[in-house]
């Protein structure tokens, strides 16, 4: 059976597409079968490893709306033991539409049943809010990965993540689990990202993985040549610390 992790965080910015992107590939280096699904209507996950909107047969909004099945909507990737489904800027009517329907919050989690097999990860991509396409997200998954940069605003988003968390624990999904938080876009050089650190180490203890994602150019070029990190240039600081982020979910997966 394989494991579904929704990767969000209502603030934008702080470095969860770049995570979902680096973190499959990484996952896909250890020869396990991942799909990352794409359920950010700005489709950066999509555009960023490498697949083109235009033109798309369908993307996850069809998912949703139940126009296709999951099978028919993966996308392939050079990269082998890796596919996407791809989001579309249809998306934003996703949420519109999604409020009509009975179970509006489990629409995902049901439309991913006897697929969740096939993969060893599920990758899910989360908008940079708490709606509806969030909650689908999190009502589907196993647990939450939660990016989150080191500056001073930080603690208070996480604040509001964590109570959603437990809202969706309490009534649409008593199993979800934090997987981890992980610290991003960190410079060692400035006093203020080690005091958040140093904060959010004690906060939240051992949930807070051991991996670090540092500031790191090859990050911010990947994108757009299409490429995840580890295959624009693996020896960077930035690939190296996914790969080390993969091995700990590996570890977590194998407790």
């Amino acid at each position: 059976m394989g494991k579904v992790i929704a990767i969000a965080n209502q603030k934008g910015g702080v470095g969860k597409t770049t995570t979902s992107i680096n973190l499959a590939a990484s996952l896909a280096v250890a020869e396990k079968k991942v799909l990352l699904i794409d359920l950010d209507p700005q489709g950066n996950a999509t555009s960023g490893i490498g697949i083109s909107r235009e033109g798309l047969s369908g993307s996850v909004y069809d998912l949703l709306i139940g126009r296709k099945g999951l099978s028919e909507l993966v996308v392939p990737l050079e990269v082998p033991w890796l596919s996407v489904v791809p989001a579309h800027i249809d998306l934003v009517g996703a949420e519109i539409e999604l409020v009509g329907m009975d179970g509006r919050e489990q629409v995902l989690k049901d439309r991913l049943k006897g697929s969740i097999e096939h993969y060893d990860f599920i990758l899910i991509d989360c908008p940079p809010s708490l709606g509806l396409l969030t909650l689908n997200a999190l009502t589907a998954a196993d647990s939450l990965l939660i990016p989150m940069q080191c500056e001073y605003y930080a603690m208070e988003g996480l604040a509001q993540l964590m109570n959603t968390f437990e809202l969706v624990r309490r009534s649409l999904n008593p199993s979800l689990q934090v997987e981890g938080v992980l610290l991003t876009m960190f410079d060692g050089r400035n006093n203020l990202n080690n005091q958040v650190q140093a904060e959010i180490r004690s906060h939240f203890g051992d949930r807070v993985f051991q991996s670090t994602i540092p500031r790191n150019i090859t990050l911010a070029e990947a994108p757009s040549h299409g490429k995840p990190a580890v295959f624009y240039d693996a020896v960077s600081k930035g690939a190296q610390a996914y790969l080390a982020l993969a091995k700990e979910v590996l570890e977590h997966a194998a407790a």
